[in-house]
């Protein structure tokens, strides 16, 4: 899996762990099977690659998938909406789930591909809390989390740290 990883001009290219289906199909036993045995209900992933990483780990694992949306595109009924803290790049997102998909039954675990302070992670696990649902902790493929906020998010599991991936400026 980390041979078709990549830097571009010191970006972290993860999108090519989707074009080849034998990897994409590892990335997602990897991120669903530690969680097999939680009773999962529900997987939310947050726009763009946490649709695909999300939509794929909540098949594997026999439950639901939720969508959570960024900025103000088209998502009817009624939402829970939480804004993140700046992320690394300086950005706060405003983020967005119905309030419908989730009850005090659901258990649910986060999927994403990268996750740097924690900051949608955080907004996440306190959207779906307000919606009654249990947040189990997150999923991840890189985890550049600091020890704080791991502690903040429940169980954390990754592929991968940072770290292991070698000098982006490469």
């Amino acid at each position: 899996m980390l041979r078709s990883f990549r830097w571009i001009d010191g970006h972290a290219d993860v999108w090519r762990l989707f074009a080849d289906a034998d990897v994409f199909r590892i990335v997602t036993a990897a991120l669903a099977d530690p969680w097999a045995g939680d009773e999962i209900t529900r997987v939310c992933g947050v726009e763009s690659r946490g649709f695909l990483l999300g939509g794929a780990v909540a098949l594997r694992l026999g439950a639901g998938f939720v969508a959570v949306r960024k900025g103000d595109g088209l998502f009817p009924g009624a939402k829970v909406e939480r804004t993140t803290a700046p992320d690394y790049r300086g950005r706060a997102h405003c983020l967005r789930l119905r309030r419908d998909a989730l009850g005090p039954d659901d258990r649910v675990v986060l999927v994403d591909d990268w996750a740097e302070r924690g900051s949608q992670a955080i907004a996440v696990r306190d959207a779906v809390e307000e919606c009654g649902a249990t947040f189990l902790g997150t999923t991840l493929i890189v985890d550049q989390l600091d020890d704080a906020t791991r502690r903040k998010l429940g169980r954390v599991v990754s592929i991968v740290r940072a770290e292991e991936l070698g000098d982006s400026s490469l």
